[in-house]
């Protein structure tokens, strides 16, 4: 029963502690909130006089800016101001000095114009006294002709008559004076001039012969060019259009061709295959193809070198790879190069002799015989070929009528013509100098070629063997088995019928089927 009572009491003081809690917390809170009241006043108060401080503050700001800006406006308005003045100033300054101007010019054309009508006064006199000369003289020509009994005019054309005749006289005695002392030392002096020329430019003798040789370090290297059953030997004389011919001559390879830019694309073409060790078909063709390549730019170097040792300038640039393909050219045997620079040294050596352009004739010498070394050959000569080529590449008159006229195809029309024409005789007269037999020779394989290229669907050509050999490679595609039979038949018939040669000639029709695929 205790126990009832102790918890009704402790009940009743909790809940008595409840509200005195609650009666504390709510006169704290309201105790809070007036402190914040106070201090939210405080706040304002405070800000009120800050604001009212930060105002004025930006009023005297604005004011001091206010007045500054005034200040530089004033300054910039009294600054232009000055400006405009000191234009005025030179503008008026200016209209002075060109209203003075103006004054002197009127003053000076014042005075011109008294000076003219003096000079027109002055005229006037002088062509009356003229008028009065001109009266006298007519009166003082009367006055002679009536003493000598003849007019003036036929006075003056038998004065004419009597000088002409006299000058005659003494012309002609003159002319024949001259034309027996030319004919005394005319030969002479040409011979002394010629003689002079062949002794300051004296060069040694150079036969080209059609035949190279290849030099190998033993017999075992034979072999492998030959290759299988002669693949790589055919291979490579299909490629270059030279003869290879391997034989018993101990440690050589005989090359044999008339064309000696063959022979020495042949002659690399073979020393960097042996060289590699690597000796078959494909390769062959790639090697070949890449010498190919290195000859050309060995045919412009060498034309550079030359015309540069000539002292010759501004030749196009056609024309000096032209000058370096003669390396690999012969005329007669003899070398088209060392021919051509002979000439051209010969020229400028008698040109000078005779008081002539030295360097015109020594152009005209280097490319006298340039009609000789076209990628093509047309059926022109090559005198008039190579005119035609210098006046392509703008070269001077005097040169292409020295190149058309050194065998007589043109008129000569410089003096430089007939220098060349006797210098290529010179140097070609020389003995050793040439060979009539290589000439007609490469001639004739030339022919042989162009003759089996006319046909369509032909690829190359090559003549070896001397010429008693004709290989004719055909395009697959445009030229079947049958079709080759019979290219072959035609071709032989039409040698028969429109050539000359020793023995007989074998015509071959070769034609190749390649399939390539590439694995990737």
């Amino acid at each position: 029963m205790e126990i009832f009572i102790y918890l009704a009491i402790a009940i009743i003081a909790f809940g008595i502690g409840i509200i005195a809690g609650r009666y504390l917390l709510r006169q704290l809170l309201r105790q809070q909130e007036v402190a914040a009241q106070a201090k939210v006043k405080k706040i304002l108060k405070d800000a009120e006089s800050n604001a009212e401080l930060l105002k004025k503050n930006k009023l005297l700001e604005a004011k001091e800016k206010f007045l500054q800006m005034k200040t530089d406006h004033e300054q910039e308005v009294n600054q232009r101001n000055q400006n405009v003045a000191q234009k005025e100033n030179t503008l008026k300054q200016k209209e002075q000095s060109l209203n003075q101007k103006l004054e002197n010019q009127n003053r000076k054309e014042q005075e011109l114009d008294n000076q003219r009508k003096k000079l027109d006064h002055q005229l006037e006199i002088v062509e009356k006294k003229q008028e009065e000369v001109e009266v006298m003289k007519a009166q003082h020509i009367k006055e002679l002709e009536n003493i000598a009994g003849l007019s003036a005019e036929e006075a003056k054309l038998q004065l004419e008559a009597n000088l002409k005749e006299e000058a005659r006289t003494n012309a002609m005695v003159q002319i024949k004076d001259i034309i027996d002392d030319a004919k005394l030392t005319a030969a002479k002096e040409a011979k002394k001039v010629v003689i002079q020329t062949i002794q300051r430019t004296a060069t040694e003798s150079a036969i080209e012969n059609t035949v190279s040789i290849f030099n190998i370090e033993n017999d075992e290297i034979k072999g492998r060019i030959i290759g299988r059953e002669g693949r790589n030997i055919r291979a490579l004389e299909a490629a270059t259009g030279i003869e290879i011919i391997v034989d018993d001559t101990p440690e050589a390879i005989i090359l044999s061709g008339f064309d000696p830019v063959r022979r020495e694309i042949a002659r690399l073409a073979l020393h960097r295959l042996v060289t590699d060790g690597r000796i078959h078909p494909a390769r062959i063709e790639e090697v070949v193809a890449k010498t190919q390549k290195q000859i050309e730019e060995e045919i412009v170097e060498i034309g550079e070198r030359t015309v540069i040792d000539l002292g010759i300038h501004g030749l196009h640039p056609e024309l000096i790879r032209m000058v370096g393909r003669m390396r690999y050219r012969s005329s007669y045997g003899q070398n088209l190069l060392q021919h051509s620079r002979e000439v051209a040294n010969f020229c400028a050596t008698m040109a000078s002799e005779l008081g002539l352009n030295a360097k015109l004739a020594k152009r005209a010498g280097l490319l006298h015989d340039i009609g000789k070394v076209p990628d093509d050959n047309p059926e022109l000569p090559h005198a008039i070929l190579g005119m035609q080529l210098a006046e392509k590449y703008k070269e001077h008159p005097d040169v292409c009528n020295a190149i058309g006229a050194h065998h007589d195809e043109i008129e000569m029309t410089s003096l430089i013509s007939p220098i060349v024409q006797a210098c290529d005789a010179i140097s070609g007269a020389r003995p050793g100098a040439r060979r009539e037999v290589v000439e007609s020779y490469i001639r004739r394989l030339k022919e042989l070629e162009s003759l089996a290229m006319s046909y369509p669907g032909v690829e190359k050509t090559f003549a070896i063997q001397a010429g008693r050999e004709l290989r004719v490679v055909v395009e697959s595609e445009k030229i079947s088995d049958a079709q080759s039979e019979i290219l072959a038949a035609d071709i032989s018939n039409r040698i028969q019928t429109e050539m000359t040669y020793p023995g007989q000639i074998k015509v071959t029709v070769i034609r190749e089927t390649r399939s390539v695929a590439y694995a990737k």
